[in-house]
């Protein structure tokens, strides 16, 4: 899922890796909203909010939004230019982002409690999370070939809606390929929405806790990739070792 990255990909592994990562984005999203009164998932509003104060003449107000913008984007870089160092030199290039982002949330699931609303507490808290999924979506973004997207749908709906238009009009691109697409954004759309949905409804009973939740979903995403390939070794050295006995 998380492994192959480019043309060594498959739709499966898109379909997978989408699932995964825009549940996890739709729980943070929510999350960071419920607990902080900020989106903490992409950068689209922070714009328009950041033009307006400036506008107002609220310098203080606007540095904030500025520098949430610049955070994204430094996790979006880090994110991105590990990955190419990493895959340079044959390493797991998607193991210290995704390492980075769990720790990111377990430390907002940890520390949260004690937030008072302050300005310089929802500065940090809405920053850290801004990083990570700046992190996020870059790793996904690289490794998928920018197929999946995780942190925000306006683009997705665009994409969807051309798709199907392309799919109606019956044009040059192969029915196969705009029906992987367009299951691939249904898939993320869904999952994405679902995560929100269970982040609002989980925050209201155990709060700041809720960040453990996703969390724990890229935890299970780390292990089912190193588990899965071990468990399939396994299985075929078994079943060589059964047909050299037989």
């Amino acid at each position: 899922m998380l492994r192959h990255s480019g043309r060594r990909r498959n739709h499966k592994q898109n379909i997978r890796l989408a699932a995964m990562l825009c549940l996890t984005a739709g729980f943070v999203n929510v999350s960071g909203l419920l607990a902080f009164k900020v989106l903490t998932t992409n950068v689209t509003g922070h714009a328009a909010l950041f033009a307006e104060q400036l506008a107002e003449g609220n310098l203080r107000s606007a540095r904030m939004v500025g520098l949430w913008m610049l955070l994204f984007l430094s996790g979006a870089f880090c994110s991105g230019y590990y990955i190419r160092w990493a895959s340079a030199r044959k390493h797991n290039s998607y193991m210290v982002p995704v390492v980075v982002e769990i720790a990111i949330l377990v430390l907002v699931g940890a520390t949260a409690h004690n937030y008072n609303h302050s300005v310089a507490q929802t500065e940090f808290f809405a920053g850290i999370l801004l990083f990570a999924m700046g992190l996020q979506n870059a790793f996904v973004s690289v490794i998928s070939g920018a197929a999946v997207r995780t942190t925000h749908l306006t683009g997705l709906f665009t994409d969807l809606g051309i798709d199907l238009s392309a799919l109606a009009h019956k044009g040059d691109v192969p029915r196969n390929i705009l029906q992987q697409r367009i299951i691939l954004k249904v898939v993320i759309i869904l999952f994405f929405l679902s995560g929100a949905i269970a982040g609002g409804y989980i925050f209201k009973q155990i709060s700041y806790h809720t960040f453990y939740i996703p969390a724990g979903i890229l935890v299970f995403a780390l292990f089912y990739d190193v588990y899965r390939i071990k468990l399939s070794r396994l299985y075929h050295h078994l079943m060589l070792k059964k047909a050299d006995t037989t």
